[in-house]
C-alpha cells in the first residue's frame, strides 16, 4: 500500500486513493473466499453421489484451503501491479492541474518570501486586534465606574435639593444658612440625647 497521503486527490475525491484500493482489495478478498466455499460445497455434494469414495471431507477442506492460499497469493501480486497503476495513472491528479476552488492561484500565485511577509502581516494584525480588544474592555470598565460616579453624584445633588429645602421651610435664604441650621439643630438633637442618656442612668442607680 502506498505511503503517499496523496491529499489533494482526497480533496478533489472526498477520499483517498489508498482507501479505495483498499476497499477494492478486501471487496476481491471477500468475493474469492465465497467463491471457494461454494465450489468446496459443490465438491462434497458430488462424491456424496459416488459409493464407497475414498475421498474425505477433511481431505476436501484441505485441499480448498491449499488452493485458497495459492489464489491469494496470485492475487496479490497481480494486486500490487494494478494499484501501482491506479494510483499513479488512475486516481492521481497532474501536478499541473488546479482543481477549480484552487484556480485563484493561477492569478495570485506568491513565493515563499511573500508568503511568510504575509503571515508576519497576520501575526502583526492580530496583536493589534488583541490590543484594540483590551483597550475596548479597559474603556467599558472605565465607562461603568463613570456611570456609578454619575449616579453617587446625582443622588448627593438630590441630598443637597432636600437640605435646601428643608433650610426653606424653616426661615434660611440659601443652602448655607440651611446647613448651618441643620448643624444646630443636629447639636441639639445630640445634647438631648446625652441627657436622656444621663437621666435614664441616674433614675436606673436611685
Amino acid at each position: 500500500m502506498s505511503v503517499d497521503p496523496m491529499a489533494y486527490e482526497a480533496q478533489f475525491f472526498g477520499f483517498t486513493p489508498q482507501t479505495c484500493m483498499l476497499r477494492i482489495y478486501i471487496a476481491f478478498q471477500d468475493y474469492l473466499f465465497e467463491v471457494m466455499q461454494a465450489v468446496e460445497q459443490v465438491i462434497l455434494k458430488k462424491l456424496d453421489g459416488i459409493p464407497d469414495c475414498a475421498i474425505s471431507a477433511v481431505q476436501i477442506r484441505k485441499c480448498t484451503e491449499e488452493f485458497l492460499c495459492f489464489m491469494k497469493g496470485r492475487f496479490d501480486n497481480l494486486f500490487g501491479k494494478m494499484e501501482q497503476l491506479f494510483l499513479q495513472l488512475i486516481l492521481r491528479i497532474p501536478p499541473n492541474v488546479l482543481l477549480p476552488e484552487d484556480k485563484s492561484q493561477e492569478t495570485h500565485s506568491y513565493s515563499e518570501e511573500e508568503f511568510h511577509l504575509l503571515q508576519k502581516e497576520i501575526e502583526q494584525l492580530q496583536e493589534k486586534y488583541k490590543t484594540e480588544l483590551c483597550t475596548k474592555q479597559a474603556f467599558l470598565a472605565e465607562l461603568e465606574e463613570q456611570k456609578n460616579v454619575q449616579a453617587k453624584l446625582k443622588q448627593t445633588l438630590s441630598l443637597f435639593d432636600e437640605l435646601e429645602n428643608v433650610g426653606r421651610d424653616h426661615g434660611a435664604s440659601d443652602f448655607r444658612e440651611g446647613l448651618v441650621f441643620l448643624i444646630q439643630n443636629s447639636r441639639k438633637l445630640q445634647s438631648i440625647r446625652e441627657n436622656v442618656e444621663k437621666e435614664s442612668k441616674r433614675l436606673k442607680i436611685s
